[in-house]
C-alpha cells in the first residue's frame, strides 16, 4: 500500500494533461476572438472603399 501511495508518475501525467487542455482552450478562444476582430476590420475597410 505504501508503494502505491508513493508512486506519483500518474499524478504528474494527469497534471500535465490538464495544463495542456487549459492552454488549448485558451488558445482556441483567443484565436476565435481575434478572428472576429480582424474580420470586422476588413469588412469596415472594404465598405469604405465602395
Amino acid at each position: 500500500m505504501r508503494d502505491l501511495a508513493a508512486n506519483n508518475c500518474g499524478t504528474t501525467a494527469i497534471e500535465y494533461a490538464l495544463i495542456a487542455t487549459l492552454l488549448s482552450i485558451l488558445l482556441v478562444t483567443g484565436a476565435a476572438a481575434m478572428g472576429t476582430t480582424v474580420s470586422g476590420f476588413f469588412v469596415s475597410a472594404a465598405a469604405s472603399l465602395h
